[in-house]
């Protein structure tokens, strides 16, 4: 497992950093010069609010292989009289999420009807704003903006926009080879966000998702990141300096890729779906509060390793793995939850998923965690291996 962790999930923290700060870079220019153009008077309109929130495991330290693809979030500017409402509980949108609508408040003035005419759909006789809408709108925007952002960073990167029907822009990003020491091409979602305040944001559902409802547009998707990443603080200043929580994550993460290598459809894409990073960063919360925090000590790796795939193993026999943060009351009361959060109806992540097809994944885990030594052997491609980091 250390060599595997070593030679194929670690990054170099040096490389890490340097594609970090070059993505910090070319993303604020570009939001910068899309801020700028979309500037209208009025309130008829959408903008951008002008800053960017870097979020995913590239910026909370358990990201694997290499630094080439990072998540950032972009706020948005909207109209007032809009307001979040919870629509898990009603049964709308897909099981397994906590989606929320922004509804057009009673009273909607007549001069916002060239918004609600551009940007909302009707759901149960309300006006909603579009997650579709804003979706193509942000997509044409950024795409319009890159010429004039290409030409100035032409001498650091080449940088070009792609986008697909549902799903948020990637912004692909070349650096120059006399610009930066670490040569690796970059790929950023950029994804579109609606500030809720306290540091919450909704996001559109991806179309995997958005298929089971019935008005997909009208429905959005929670993000609490930046909770998450409140969290990580607080667990590294408690936990000892030398804790392995975040490698036991990466190992996870690893063995998952590599066992989903020997697997056929459809059960392999079910496998990777079942185990997402989201489930398996819940999972890894969830334990780490049950037990003393020393019990993490690097010594402890295999271990904690295998108190994680038993945990994991029971929820999915259980058919149970709630949300960390959404109606949690037992979190730290260092870990300050904004009332949005507090309030909200608990959701379960596996609720999307059949018995049988759970009792499967749980299953192929064990036996994955057995025959790890064979696993990897067996499935680690030649093109993944790099040295090992001279101390």
């Amino acid at each position: 497992l250390e060599n595997f962790y070593a030679r194929q999930l670690r990054l170099s923290p040096h490389v890490l950093g340097h594609s970090k700060a070059h993505v910090g870079r070319v993303v604020a220019e570009l939001v910068r010069a899309a801020k700028a153009q979309g500037l209208q008077p009025g309130p008829l309109a959408l903008s951008l609010r002008g800053d960017f929130v870097r979020i995913g495991s590239a910026y909370e330290q358990h990201k694997v292989r290499s630094p080439d693809c990072f998540d950032i979030l972009v706020p948005l500017r909207l109209p007032p009289h809009l307001e979040p409402q919870p629509l898990s509980a009603d049964g709308l949108g897909p099981r397994g999420a906590f989606v929320c609508g922004l509804r057009a408040r009673a009273g909607w003035p007549r001069r916002y009807r060239p918004f609600a005419e551009g940007f909302c759909v009707e759901l149960q006789g309300r006006s909603h704003l579009s997650s579709g809408l804003v979706l193509r709108w942000f997509q044409g925007h950024l795409q319009r903006c890159l010429g004039a952002v290409r030409y100035r960073l032409q001498e650091r990167c080449r940088i070009s926009l792609s986008a697909c029907a549902g799903r948020p822009p990637t912004l692909h990003i070349v650096p120059c080879s006399d610009y930066v020491c670490c040569h690796i091409s970059m790929a950023v979602r950029l994804i579109p966000a609606i500030p809720l305040g306290d540091a919450l944001y909704l996001t559109a559902l991806p179309p995997e998702s958005a298929q089971a409802s019935p008005v997909p547009e009208a429905l959005w998707s929670l993000n609490a990141s930046r909770q998450e990443q409140r969290l990580l603080s607080w667990l590294k200043e408690q936990a000892p300096a030398t804790s392995c929580h975040l490698k036991c994550l990466q190992i996870l993460k690893g063995l998952r890729d590599l066992r989903g290598q020997g697997l056929e459809e459809p059960f392999c894409s079910q496998w990777g779906r079942v185990l997402s990073s989201y489930v398996l960063k819940t999972a890894l919360f969830s334990l780490l509060l049950q037990g003393p925090l020393e019990a993490w000590d690097e010594r402890f790796l295999v271990e904690r390793l295998e108190d994680l795939v038993l945990y994991l193993r029971d929820c999915l026999r259980k058919q149970v793995l709630m949300h960390f943060f959404l109606g949690n009351a037992s979190l730290p009361e260092a870990v300050v939850l904004p009332r949005f959060l507090k309030e909200a109806t608990p959701v379960n992540l596996l609720a999307a998923f059949d018995g049988p097809t759970l009792d499967l994944v749980a299953f192929q885990l064990i036996s994955t965690w057995i025959q790890a030594p064979h696993v990897i052997r067996m499935y680690s491609s030649p093109r993944y291996l790099r040295p090992v980091p001279v101390p």
